[in-house]
């Protein structure tokens, strides 16, 4: 499997500089800051870069898993909401809050929520974040 690389730059101190994280990929570049990461300034931030990381992980992984239980899911949509506290010794991501709606015919709540939790814990991005609480919200619309 391949390794999969990303870079930033910063320049200046921490309140006042500025800098810009680019996708090795050539998929995304863009600037980030103070501001954008801990009040509401303009630019990314590396919580929301994990957001999309884990809701794209989480979806992918959820399909799996239905697809290898024998369902056929026709969607999985996520939004994974990253909790950036101040604790102590600093800041630090507490809570991922996944909440996940899916397409999936011919598959009983039960066993939806039980393949979603499945899916969580097994995802490779919430296994990375295991030191955070990761909590989930599945719905099945039919």
């Amino acid at each position: 499997m391949p390794t999969r690389s990303a870079d930033a730059t910063w320049e200046g101190n921490l309140p006042d500089g500025n800098g810009t994280m680019r996708m090795d990929s050539g998929s995304y570049e863009g600037p980030f800051s103070y501001r954008s990461r801990f009040e509401e300034g303009d630019g990314t931030n590396p919580e929301e870069l994990i957001a999309a990381a884990h809701a794209g992980c989480f979806s992918m992984a959820f399909s799996n898993v239905l697809d290898e239980e024998g369902f056929s899911p026709e969607s999985v949509d996520t939004t994974a909401d990253v909790t950036l506290r101040m604790l102590e010794d600093g800041p630090a991501i507490t809570k991922i809050h996944l909440t996940a709606t899916a397409h999936v015919p011919d598959i009983d709540n039960d066993t939806f929520q039980e393949l979603a939790e499945a899916a969580k814990d097994g995802c490779p991005v919430s296994k990375a974040l295991a030191g955070s609480e990761i909590t989930l919200d599945a719905t099945l619309e039919t």
